[in-house]
């Protein structure tokens, strides 16, 4: 069965502009004009990224958040304002010569609606510079299967982590047609978008459960979900009908926050067995390595390079997620990775009653348990 086109999403961000133009650096903290001398410096707004499959239900969460009375200012990103938001259009802003034409719409619960039409670092410069403080921002990527590029703009760009925070992926997807999209492409050189989108995903929201029975062609909610935790068993999935889901549970989720791993550390703990055993025919799946002894950081990263940068064992890694023992050290380590960006960070001591252990999570293809434990334990001291 089809899936069904009930939105007409906008058009894809044109990312290479976003990426390649250059951002003139900031000025000095106390020459930006939003920021009083007598204040602390603000901490950086959260970015949440939300992809999905056409029809899947993103415009509909959007809109959800434009229109609710949530008491947040929230910022929307999109490409161009379509008939299902349900929004005017509203003045032009015109950059510097013209080169970034965007148009904004301020709503009545304080939220703000605007359009990228060429670069996104510069709509995300202009939205965190404005008077008024914004509680968060959403960036919906329709048109976008691969969430990685905007992943590593947003993540550890030096000229944009000051002012900005990448907070979460999100992919909705549509619980009806889940199965037909993993199965879609199933004999054709191309990759089905909804492997990339739930493999990126920190959350999966699962939406239009209440068109799935256990009637329909012996789909149900329960082997929907395994479908999801077999590509990504790190995401934390949330069912919903018409997207209405409470939005602490989507924003200010911190996932790429070295010194907030209380989340990784306690699904790392709890989920004693992440790797999943039902390959999909795609070779997607999650795979979780463990070592007890302490490993060199030099080493770790130099392994991991080896894998994400020139792909020396044949693994095509999306996601990496763990926790390290260091030689010589107290202190617990993150590593994280999307692509071949990543970063391994120090981010508490290790206390006395904990079991110093080697954690790593890895989401993509072509993964290989053999060759990533004895090269791993190649690193350990």
């Amino acid at each position: 069965m089809e899936p069904e086109d009930d939105e007409e999403p906008p058009l894809a961000i044109a990312i290479n502009d976003a990426v390649e133009l250059e951002v003139p650096p900031h000025p000095p903290l106390e020459q930006r004009p939003n920021q009083r001398p007598d204040l602390p410096e603000a901490q950086p707004v959260g970015v949440t990224v939300i992809t999905g499959y056409l029809g899947a239900g993103k415009s509909t969460l959007v809109n959800s958040i434009l229109n609710g009375q949530h008491g947040k200012k929230i910022a929307v990103i999109l490409n161009e304002f379509g008939e299902e938001l349900g929004v005017e259009r509203a003045m032009i802003n015109e950059g510097d010569g013209g080169a970034l034409v965007e148009e904004w719409v301020e709503l009545a619960n304080g939220c703000i609606c605007c359009t990228v039409k060429h670069s996104l670092v510069q709509a995300l410069e202009q939205l965190v510079q404005r008077k008024e403080r914004l509680d968060h921002i959403l960036l919906e990527t329709t048109g976008l299967a691969n969430p990685a590029p905007l992943a590593s703009v947003l993540w550890l760009d030096d000229q944009l982590e000051s002012d900005v925070r990448l907070d979460s992926i999100i992919t909705v997807v549509d619980a009806k047609n889940l199965r037909y999209l993993l199965k879609s492409h199933h004999d054709s050189s191309s990759f089905p978008e909804a492997y990339h989108q739930i493999a990126f995903a920190d959350i999966v929201i699962l939406n239009k459960v209440d068109l799935v029975s256990s009637e329909d062609s012996g789909v149900v909610l329960e082997d929907l979900e395994k479908d999801i935790r077999n590509i990504n068993s790190l995401a934390t999935i949330i069912t919903s009908v018409r997207c209405q889901v409470d939005l602490s549970m989507i924003l200010d989720r911190r996932a790429y926050d070295a010194t907030h791993a209380t989340h990784l550390e306690a699904l790392l703990r709890e989920n004693q067995n992440l790797s999943t055993s039902d390959i999909h025919d795609s070779g997607v799946r999650t795979l979780c390595i463990s070592e007890l002894k302490k490993v060199d950081i030099e080493k770790v990263r130099m392994w991991i390079e080896d894998i994400l940068w020139d792909k020396k064992y044949g693994m095509d890694v999306y996601r990496c997620k763990g926790i390290l023992s260091v030689v010589d050290s107290d202190m617990l380590y993150t590593i994280q990775a999307v692509r071949e960006v990543y970063e391994i960070v120090p981010t508490r001591k290790w206390q006395d009653e904990e079991n110093r252990v080697n954690k790593i999570v890895f989401i993509g293809r072509s993964l290989d348990e053999e060759v990533l434990l004895n090269t791993m334990r190649a690193c350990t001291i």
